[in-house]
């Protein structure tokens, strides 16, 4: 099969990119196999519209703001949904027991309590160690709201889990490995 020069380009962007993607979306959802549909569907939008992107200065801050967005509807969903269940389910949530990896476990679903735009430049500064115009640029917002959105993020995180510093480094994969 021979490819174009777009194929070829579109194949090359997606092996050097795909997985990075897939974890972004994991850490914004906390969704293993949800993750690589949205990986997945967040490179059908760009493929779509390739020919653009390809002359785009940054292609890659792009994808990761689709898969930002498609993971923002993804839980709007998902509440939706859980909304509706509980509406006729009268049975009440049954308590978890103590996570079984506490440190990580702990730090996901403190994640998870974050409002999404904290979420998501939480994990692009410090899981993705991306600089603060990298992620202004992925998400179509100013470097001033990265900014404090990181900041109030963090320090949100660090009061849920009483730490300080902690949730960085473990975001960022550098203790418990």
């Amino acid at each position: 099969m021979v490819l174009d020069d777009a194929s070829a380009e579109f194949h090359d962007f997606f092996e050097r990119h795909y997985a990075e993607l897939a974890r972004f979306a994991h850490l914004l959802t906390g969704e293993t196999d949800g993750a690589d549909d949205l990986a997945a569907d967040a490179l059908i939008a760009l493929w779509q519209r390739w020919d653009r992107l390809r002359q785009a200065e940054y292609p890659l801050a792009y994808a990761r703001g689709v898969v930002a967005n498609l993971a923002r509807s993804r839980i709007r969903s998902a509440v939706r949904e859980r909304r509706r269940i509980a509406l006729f389910w009268s049975r009440g949530a049954e308590p978890l027991d103590g996570p079984d990896v506490a440190a990580v476990v702990d730090v996901r679903t403190a994640l998870a309590r974050l409002p999404f735009r904290k979420r998501t430049c939480v994990v692009l500064r410090h899981a993705f160690d991306l600089s603060e115009k990298d992620t202004a640029l992925a998400l179509g917002i100013s470097v001033g709201t990265v900014k404090s959105q990181t900041s109030k993020g963090m320090a949100e995180l660090e009061r849920m889990l009483g730490t300080t510093g902690a949730a960085g480094e473990l975001l960022a994969g550098r203790r418990n490995r």
